[in-house]
């Protein structure tokens, strides 16, 4: 090679040289070091360099709306997960991670939980925001359900009638003792009709139809009360302590919808000619009777026996007389302080009274028509609190035993009714008390 060209070969700077000159500007390198230096805004936020402390406190406000909002919050980073409390394995004891406003959906034309058309899954559903999630719940193939209380679900085993409060989302367990525990009490008791003495089904038929359940959690302890519609009796036991149920001696008045919310339980006695009287009760070992703390007049409300929590509130619902053409709502908090002013408005709410009364949100659900008050006994119809008046029923339905459900509406209807919910089946429902007992309620 001739020297003059390897001369000019080495004056000349290489490319890359001088592209890594030009990226090395004192401009560019300085931009990070000067303080109080704001980021691009296309640049995302730094979240996972949150202190600890907002983290934490965040995500209890999260929990406050939806469990699994808080599951999703924890999923967002390493440092978020690390920094708030996990929830398997205290979710059952916590009231705090109860996912209160989940509801199991009954799948209906005789698809119980279990089905093997299910394939082991169950789905829920949000009553707030409409949100649906399949969860893999292998217990039903050997378990039936008895009740949902603050999103939990109460399952009996089938192999000896073993109790189980299971939380759906984590599979979390407390376990109880078995419900059979509880059937020489019923036979002994002699308030209970005989009616087939020597036939099982007909003691069974008494602790296994209606059943309402309370929970109550304390130090670690799970204390769980059971409320049986036919016999006017409950039964509690602990978890961890006790190894059968204890019916107490005392009865509960007769009514149509106990309430079970956050440790306590409100009814409201049917039938009652002087007005709607409320009955509280808490949770303990032992219970203590019921006990009255709000009474609303008979010129006031007719037929209000049905209570339903909205919005953290719990609503009496019932007519303004004998011709039940108008429908009245009051507050409890009203009503204990002796304020007889009937609620005008429950925003984007509807309210489905059975046996079971929920609240349910007409935004999440767009089926569902908001400031309603849906009946389903004697039959379905559905009352508009915004103009005053009632509407026909949707697609036949009627009782809530039809074959079906046939639409949204429809399955939350099913929810209201107990016997329907846990059975999703048309005209009777299936009760597997046992492997070799099968009961019919008809």
């Amino acid at each position: 090679m001739p020297p003059s060209r390897s001369r000019k070969r080495t004056s000349a700077p290489p490319a890359t040289t001088a592209r890594t000159r030009k990226c090395r500007r004192p401009a560019a390198a300085a931009l990070n070091d000067v303080a109080g230096a704001v980021l691009p805004p296309f640049s995302p936020p730094l979240w996972a360099s949150l202190p600890e402390d907002l983290v934490c406190e965040i995500a209890w406000r999260v929990l406050s709306g939806d469990f699994l909002d808080y599951v999703r919050f924890r999923a967002v980073c390493t440092s978020w997960r690390s920094g708030t409390v996990c929830p398997r394995g205290r979710v059952v004891a916590d009231p705090r991670f109860h996912p209160r406003r989940w509801m199991m959906l009954p799948e209906g034309h005789g698809v119980y939980p279990g089905h093997r058309k299910l394939r082991g899954y169950v789905r829920f559903f949000n009553l707030d925001t409409g949100t649906f999630v399949r969860v893999k719940l292998p217990l039903f193939s050997s378990h039936c359900a008895l009740d949902s209380v603050d999103g939990l679900l109460l399952l009996q085993r089938d192999e000896d009638t073993g109790i189980r409060l299971v939380h759906p989302f984590t599979g979390d367990i407390a376990e109880l003792p078995p419900l059979a525990t509880l059937l020489p009490q019923v036979q002994n008791d002699p308030s209970v009709p005989r009616g087939r003495p020597s036939d099982p089904y007909w003691w069974w038929s008494f602790v296994r139809y209606c059943v309402c359940a309370t929970v109550s959690c304390s130090a670690g302890a799970i204390t769980v009360m059971l409320v049986f519609h036919y016999l006017r009796r409950v039964a509690f036991a602990t978890s961890q302590q006790d190894r059968q149920w204890t019916m107490p001696s005392w009865e509960i008045p007769v009514n149509i919808a106990p309430l079970s919310l956050q440790g306590k339980l409100y009814l409201v006695p049917f039938p009652w000619d002087n007005g709607s009287l409320v009955f509280h009760m808490e949770v303990g070992s032992p219970p203590l009777p019921p006990k009255m703390i709000a009474t609303c007049p008979a010129d006031k409300l007719y037929c209000g026996y049905y209570l339903v929590e909205c919005d953290s509130q719990i609503l009496l619902v019932g007519c303004t007389d004998s011709s039940m053409s108008h429908v009245l709502v009051y507050k409890l908090e009203d009503l204990i302080l002796e304020r007889y002013v009937p609620v005008t408005s429950i925003g984007d709410r509807a309210l489905f009274l059975d046996d079971r009364s929920l609240s349910v949100s007409s935004k999440a659900l767009p089926t569902i028509i908001a400031e309603t008050v849906v009946y389903t006994c004697p039959h379905f119809a559905q009352y508009r609190l915004s103009t005053g008046a009632w509407s026909q029923q949707i697609d036949g339905y009627s009782d809530g035993f039809n074959p079906g459900p046939l639409s949204l509406v429809h399955h939350v209807i099913s929810c209201c009714i107990r016997n329907v919910w846990y059975d999703s089946g048309p005209i009777f429902c299936v009760i597997k008390i046992a492997p070799w007992i099968i009961l019919f309620i008809y």
